[in-house]
């Protein structure tokens, strides 16, 4: 403003009394005026253009920290989701276990009134055998599937028991468990129906199925606790807990082993399964 008040005034006094020379001097300095006044305009351009970049680069900053924002959001509740989908499972493992365990009970109470009456039954047969000569003893260890033929077991029974047992030696592990079903159906008060039974929990845990090889080995326990595998059946049940990673299941099954079978050689693999188990 006061530039051009004093620009005016000058023009007035050149146009009235200045000289050639002095009309020169003013209008290189209204020259000079005006590149100034381009130069700032100019430098006012920059400071737009600068201050629209900060201001864009700001609102860039702005978005970013809304996806970071969002992002945090959802990495707690994918963290939230996997704790209580963790604690969902195991409280889920907890009552298959209770619910597996009222099984067993109940089974556990039905096969004692089932004992009972086999009891019973095998007091008769050893009256009605008084005076026979004594079975003779089973070939081979405990481990043996094959077996002498008995007094007590007819060659009939001895051969559909070996027929089964060739079949699980041939690794046909589902054709074996029906083999020995059908051997269990058919003579369910043999002295080899322990054994049957422990070679359908030991094709069970051949094909991996442990859940139900912990209970066809506990059914040797139960329905056959007085049958020569009934050490192997407990071993073999506390690897399967072991191998389902029920480590506190396994160590006491296999404790138990060793407590009540201490010189077997169950009890020596026990024992270092137990180790290994501790490690």
């Amino acid at each position: 403003m006061r530039r051009g008040w004093l620009l005016a005034v000058v023009l007035g006094w050149v146009t009235g009394c200045a000289q050639p020379q002095q009309i020169e001097l003013i209008e290189r300095e209204q020259r000079r005026l005006r590149s100034e006044t381009n130069s700032m305009s100019s430098n006012v351009e920059s400071m737009r253009s600068t201050l629209a970049d900060t201001r864009a680069n700001l609102q860039e900053m702005q978005r970013d920290m809304s996806v970071l924002k969002e992002r945090v959001d959802e990495i707690r509740i994918q963290v939230g989701k996997q704790l209580g989908q963790s604690s969902r499972e195991g409280d889920q493992r907890t009552k298959n276990l209770e619910s597996r365990l009222a099984k067993l009970e109940e089974e556990l109470k039905a096969q004692a009134e089932l004992l009972k009456s086999r009891d019973e039954a095998l007091q008769q047969l050893r009256e009605a055998m008084d005076g026979q000569p004594r079975e003779s003893q089973q070939k081979g260890n405990a481990g043996d599937g094959l077996v002498e033929s008995t007094n007590a077991e007819s060659d009939a029974i001895r051969k559909d028991y070996e027929a089964a047992w060739r079949v699980f030696a041939k690794k046909d592990y589902k054709a074996a468990i029906g083999a020995f079903k059908e051997f269990l159906k058919k003579y369910p008060k043999s002295k080899l129906a322990g054994n049957a039974q422990y070679w359908i929990g030991e094709s069970h845990y051949a094909l991996k199925e442990f859940d139900q090889a912990i209970i066809e080995f506990d059914a040797v326990r139960r329905r056959y606790p007085q049958a020569e595998k009934v050490p192997g059946a407990l071993l073999r049940q506390g690897f399967a807990f072991a191998e389902l990673g029920e480590k506190i299941n396994a160590r006491l099954i296999l404790q138990e082993v060793v407590e009540k079978y201490p010189q077997s050689p169950e009890a020596t693999r026990a024992r270092q399964r137990l180790k290994s188990l501790e490690s």
